[in-house]
């Protein structure tokens, strides 16, 4: 029998068409704290990234990625998640670095959550999430 070893979600890479303005949305709304910046290529192609301290201990990373000589995907292919204790704040810091709410917050209470759409800079969608208090 052949032994396998365990893999585990690591990271997250988003690819952005204007890396330091997708990094100034996401420290500013976001509160992420920059771990590392790499240069390097993939097939050739150059690309910068910027990858992200975990916001949980032993938590994935968020990186976002941009290639140099490649366009960005379309909005739309990507959803991010994020868990806050203040959806409202949240968006209004989305809102206030150029970021688009999509829809009025919506309450689930079967799941006790509350729960926000907002775009970033380039369009991308963010779900954004608050636990109710029981």
């Amino acid at each position: 029998m052949t032994s396998q070893a365990k893999s585990a979600f690591n990271f997250t890479k988003l690819v952005v068409g204007d890396l330091e303005k997708s990094h100034a949305f996401y420290t500013e709304v976001c509160g992420l704290e920059v771990w590392a910046r790499i240069d390097s290529e993939l097939k050739g192609e150059p690309f910068a990234e910027i990858m992200y301290k975990p916001q949980a201990p032993g938590g994935p990373s968020f990186v976002l990625v941009q290639f140099l000589n490649i366009p960005a995907p379309a909005p739309g292919e990507t959803i991010l998640g994020f868990l806050t204790p203040d959806l409202d704040a949240f968006i209004a810091r989305a809102e206030k670095a150029g970021g688009k709410m999509l829809q009025p917050i919506k309450t689930n209470e079967e799941h006790q959550v509350k729960v926000g759409f907002v775009t970033d800079l380039e369009g991308r969608i963010i779900e954004v999430v608050e636990t109710l208090q029981k």
